[in-house]
C-alpha cells in the first residue's frame, strides 16, 4: 500500500499501537541464533539437487568419454584437472551461497517491549514489516519464500535455494562465474573431440558404443551451451549490480536510491570483502573484512548477519523519518 508524504510523517505511525506488536512474538534466543541457514522450500532443494547432479553428469562425461579413451596423456592430464578443479570451485560456491544467511533481518523484535524502548522522537517513523513482525532496515526486502525480510535483497534463486542478499551475493557470483567457466571448457573439448572422432574410428575414440558416444556428447553440448549463456547473463548482471549499489528488486521497482552509494570498484571491495586479492576467486573466504563505506556515507544496516537491539537504536536514531511499509 502506498502512502502519501502526509501519512508517512504522521506521529501516530511512531506508537507502539500502531504496529500492533501484540501480533508479534519475541526474537529467538541467542543461543538459537548459532543454528546453519537453510531453507526447507521443496522446489529449491529440487533445484539445487539437479544442480549437482547436471554438473556430475558433465565431470562423468568429460573424464570417461573425452579424456580417459585419450591417447594423449598430457591433453587428458590438463584438461582433466583444469575442469575438475572449476567444476569443485563452482559446487563449493553454490555450497556456501545456499547455506549462508543472506542477511535476514531478526524476526519477531517489533515487540511491544522493544519498540517502546526506542524512545522514538516526533517525526520518527519505522518499517515494520506485518508479515515476519521485523522492525526493518532500509533496503530490506520480505521474500516469502525464505519468509524473512532480507537486506539488500537482490533476488530469491531456486537453484541456490536461497535469497541473494548481502552476505552471500560473493558466493553467488562465483557459482555464476564457475558455471559458465566450466561450461565454456566443455564445450571447446566437446568441439575437439568431435573432429577427433571424425578423422579417426569412433571404436577407438570412445570406450563407449558410437551411438552412445554421440548421444552423450549432443546432451552435454546442449547443457553446456544452456548454463553457459544463462551464468554468463546473471553473472553480468550482478557485477552491475554491485557495480551500481542497486539491486534487482530496486531495479525493477524503479526505486529512487535514499541511501548514498558505493559505486565501481569500492562497491566491488565492499560485496566481496576487502581490496583485491586472490580470496576474492575463493569461495572458502569469510566477508568478514569488508571495507568500510566511503567518509560520509552511512549505512541502512549494520552488516553483520544478526542485528542486535543495541545495533537497531543507534539505526532508528538518526533523524530520518522511515514510513511504515506493507508488502
Amino acid at each position: 500500500m502506498m502512502l502519501t508524504p502526509v501519512h508517512r510523517f504522521r506521529d501516530i505511525e511512531r506508537k507502539p499501537e500502531y504496529l500492533q506488536p501484540e501480533k508479534c512474538v519475541p526474537p529467538p534466543s541467542r543461543a538459537s541464533l548459532g543454528t546453519m541457514w537453510f531453507i526447507r522450500d521443496g522446489c529449491g532443494i529440487a533445484c539445487a539437487v539437479v544442480t549437482w547432479m547436471l554438473v556430475f553428469y558433465a565431470d562423468f562425461v568429460v573424464l570417461l568419454v573425452m579424456l580417459v579413451p585419450s591417447r594423449d596423456y598430457v591433453y587428458s592430464v590438463i584438461n582433466g584437472t583444469l575442469f575438475n578443479t572449476l567444476a569443485f570451485l563452482a559446487l563449493a560456491s553454490h555450497f556456501r551461497a545456499m547455506l549462508t544467511d543472506p542477511g535476514a533481518v531478526p524476526k519477531g523484535n517489533a515487540t511491544k517491549e522493544f519498540i517502546e524502548s526506542l524512545q522514538l522522537k516526533p517525526g520518527q517513523v519505522v518499517y515494520k514489516c506485518p508479515k515476519c513482525c521485523s522492525i526493518k532496515p532500509d533496503r530490506a526486502h520480505h521474500c516469502s519464500v525464505c519468509k524473512r525480510c532480507i537486506r539488500k535483497m537482490d533476488h530469491h534463486c531456486p537453484w541456490v535455494n536461497n535469497c541473494v542478499g548481502e552476505n552471500n551475493q560473493k558466493y553467488f557470483v562465483l557459482f555464476t562465474m564457475y558455471i559458465a567457466l566450466i561450461s565454456l571448457h566443455a564445450l571447446i573439448m566437446v568441439g575437439f573431440h568431435f573432429l577427433y572422432c571424425f578423422e579417426e574410428d569412433w571404436t577407438k575414440c570412445s570406450s563407449f558404443s558410437p551411438p552412445t558416444t554421440v548421444i552423450l556428447l549432443i546432451l552435454l553440448c546442449f547443457e553446456a551451451l544452456l548454463f553457459l549463456i544463462f551464468t554468463s547473463v546473471m553473472f553480468g548482471t550482478q557485477v552491475h549490480s554491485i557495480c551500481t549499489d542497486e539491486t534487482g528488486i530496486e531495479r525493477l521497482k524503479n526505486q529512487k536510491p535514499t541511501w548514498e552509494k558505493i559505486s565501481g570498484w569500492e562497491g566491488m571491495r565492499a560485496a566481496f570483502g576487502g581490496a583485491f586479492s586472490l580470496a576474492w576467486l575463493s569461495p572458502f573466504s569469510n566477508l568478514d573484512c569488508k571495507s568500510q563505506p566511503p567518509a560520509g556515507a552511512e549505512a541502512a544496516a549494520p552488516a553483520s548477519a544478526i542485528m542486535t537491539q543495541e545495533e537497531i537504536e543507534q539505526f532508528l536514531a538518526r533523524d530520518v523519518a522511515i514510513q511504515v511499509l506493507r508488502e
